[in-house]
């Protein structure tokens, strides 16, 4: 017991446990407001400001966008939110194929072991407490399914694509916590993607019903989809019913600053996974997964 405990402090001592601490503490959704008014201000000042030292911090060119000056965005979502260039993105067309929703890095991919997706390395979360299944339902249905975590870093491009062609049926905003999603925060805070504030995005596809996950973070200062728009927080779950079809690689969504996209697939959907997609591949919005039904 005692070497327990002496191991749990050793190991918030350290700088990743001092960081994750932190996060604990710390006025999570004051922060991410305040974050939010200024990043959708239109005031020239405060979004040249902005643009030009993210852009610099992060070395971010607008090659690949729609818009190829730093001064045609209105406020700093509308840069951080920024299209890209058409055909900047191919979306591969294989047979039955799941593609990356997003830009980003694959946190983990792999299979529900009974219920449970890996988050890091030793740690595993429910699959219904991800999804906010109130009757244990989802837990049932996606057992032994499949997922995919993409992690979107600040650089990145900040739009969700869809992995499948499917007809969304239903989200749910589920409200949360708001920890930084990277890697260090994955290893050290038990639970993170479903305790984070999220919308779920359920559809019906020909493999069966499929998930994509938005998860927010610390600084997110919002969630929208095509289907919802800007998402309004609050205290509940939000639930809505829709009937909207979407082919791969459509726009589904977008983060205001970075987050996390799960793509959850059910045993019905038969997912291999591509063997050079693994954790901590770099992976582009389009790009192949896996195919389901191999």
């Amino acid at each position: 017991m005692k070497e327990s405990i002496k191991k749990q402090a050793q190991q918030l001592l350290t700088k990743d446990g001092i960081f994750t601490a932190i996060q604990h503490v710390v006025p999570q959704q004051k922060l991410s407001e305040t974050a939010g008014r200024l990043a959708a201000s239109n005031n020239p000042f405060v979004k040249k400001a902005f643009v030009s030292m993210f852009a610099k911090a992060y070395g971010i060119t607008l090659d690949e966008y729609g818009r190829k000056n730093l001064s045609d965005f209105k406020s700093f979502n509308d840069f951080f939110t920024r299209e890209l260039a058409k055909d900047a993105r191919p979306i591969n067309d294989t047979a039955n194929g799941i593609v990356s929703p997003a830009d980003g890095v694959i946190s983990q991919i792999g299979y529900i072991e009974q219920d449970q997706l890996l988050q890091a390395k030793g740690r595993y979360y429910a699959v219904g407490h991800l999804l906010a299944d109130t009757d244990n339902k989802d837990a049932d249905y996606y057992s032994a399914g499949s997922f995919a975590t993409v992690y979107l870093a600040p650089s990145n491009y900040h739009r969700v694509h869809m992995p499948f062609d499917g007809k969304l049926i239903e989200t749910r905003y589920v409200p949360g916590a708001l920890f930084s999603v990277n890697n260090v925060t994955a290893q050290n805070v038990p639970d993170l993607f479903a305790r984070n504030e999220r919308l779920v995005c359920i559809f019906e596809t020909q493999h069966g019903r499929a998930a994509v996950v938005l998860v927010g973070a610390m600084i997110v200062a919002g969630i929208e989809t095509v289907a919802t728009g800007k998402i309004e927080r609050s205290d509940s779950i939000q639930t809505l019913a829709h009937n909207l079809t979407l082919n791969k690689g459509d726009e589904l969504g977008r983060f205001y600053l970075g987050s996390t996209a799960i793509v959850v697939m059910p045993k019905s959907a038969g997912v291999e996974w591509s063997k050079t997609m693994q954790s901590g591949s770099a992976v582009q919005m389009g790009q192949l997964l896996g195919i389901a039904n191999k």
